[in-house]
């Protein structure tokens, strides 16, 4: 009897244990779960009330290439990070509007939002030239992120593009820009009488004070005004994208600025993502912070992708027979004298762009770059 007892005591134990372990089990099992969804569902914020998915239509500068196939890889994860809240279609250039009407299109509600090349802006709010890069001033994408978010050019940026109904939710970095050609660029010189494409406003105007004829194309019509002859000489993007863009097959020669200083004229090219104000405003204020932050991360791996594709990218100009020429320390001096009364020109024609380039302009004269002497600059003023 005792040991018939004792056997169902320890049965009663083990169904008790198997029972605990059990508990046990499901409780720790539910905190996994619920951890990995912490970590897993980080960036899902989907906002309880939000009865369905706010789309928004986005289109690029992009034509095509590493950076249009990056761009669509974004747009199309947004919705996944949101929890279903929020949706970006992805449009590649000109597929809704044209790249110099996405302004309008986006402040009229035609498209949400844009993520085109800044400096497309500077005919019609001169600040946006310096909300991008311009001959010879920041020459490093961390310099820009410092003015942006150590110097308060983020908050500048958006002051001046709320006054005109637009968002600027932040810059979006590629890299710098380089020059095509169907003749060998050597020195300053080689750019007189040149019919070149260029991005309009202080870049155009650094040419043609170096006697190069200028004008203004989207990135999407650069290859046929090649082909056909309209240009011989055409700024855009870097090589994987130019690349891709068939550059190689209607040019023969790449100019660049010294080792070390890829482009002279716009060595941080920068974008951004704009929104319409209305599309904004609608927006959690839980959802625009995540849009904000979105935004930096995505500029980052946005660089480094297309900088490594690059490094590919070198490679195949050189098999197609590129030959790549650079300018000297001494056309860069040359371009220097050019360009600085064109940084006080643009500068004076608008308040934002005043105090946009006046925080830059102390920066490069700072112990940090030394970029800008006080002689230099030696009867130049701003209006601030």
């Amino acid at each position: 009897m005792k040991d018939d007892k004792t056997k169902a005591n320890q049965g009663d134990d083990a169904a008790t244990d198997q029972g605990r372990r059990g508990f046990l089990k499901k409780t720790l099992q539910g905190t996994a779960a619920a951890g990995a969804a912490v970590i897993t569902g980080a960036p899902f914020i989907r906002n309880a009330e939000a009865a369905q998915t706010t789309t928004w239509k986005v289109q690029t500068s992009w034509p095509g290439g590493i950076g249009l196939q990056i761009f669509k890889e974004w747009c199309d994860s947004i919705i996944e990070k949101t929890g279903g809240e929020l949706a970006f279609k992805p449009f590649g250039a000109k597929d809704v509007v044209g790249e110099f009407q996405l302004f309008d299109a986006v402040k009229n509600g035609v498209l949400d939002a844009m993520n085109p090349f800044t400096l497309y802006w500077a005919g019609r709010m001169p600040s946006a030239v310096f909300f991008s890069s311009y001959p010879l001033g920041l020459r490093n994408p961390h310099e820009w992120d410092v003015f942006y978010y150590g110097l308060g050019g983020l908050e500048l940026a958006r002051e001046a593009f709320s006054k005109l109904g637009l968002h600027y939710v932040g810059p979006i970095q590629h890299g710098p820009n380089i020059i095509h050609s169907k003749v060998p660029i050597r020195s300053i010189d080689d750019f007189r009488g040149r019919k070149m494409r260029l991005p309009g406003g202080m870049v155009a105007e650094l040419f043609q004070a170096a006697g190069a004829k200028t004008t203004l194309l989207p990135g999407s019509e650069i290859f046929p005004a090649l082909e056909k002859g309209t240009i011989d000489v055409a700024d855009y993007v870097g090589p994987a994208i130019n690349y891709a863009l068939g550059f190689h097959q209607v040019t023969k020669y790449i100019s660049m600025g010294p080792p070390g200083f890829m482009s002279i004229y716009q060595p941080v090219d920068l974008m951004d993502l704009t929104v319409g104000q209305r599309s904004w405003n609608k927006l959690s204020d839980k959802m625009k912070q995540f849009v904000e932050s979105e935004v930096q991360s995505y500029s980052i791996h946005h660089h480094a992708r297309i900088q490594a594709a690059d490094q590919e990218a070198w490679k195949k100009f050189e098999e197609a027979g590129t030959e790549i020429t650079r300018l000297s320390p001494d056309d860069v001096e040359a371009f220097t004298e050019l360009a600085i009364p064109l940084w006080f020109k643009w500068a004076n024609k608008d308040p934002y762009a005043a105090r946009a380039f006046k925080i830059q302009l102390d920066y490069m004269m700072s112990g940090s770059l030394g970029y800008v002497t006080p002689d230099m600059i030696k009867g130049y003023s701003l209006k601030v």
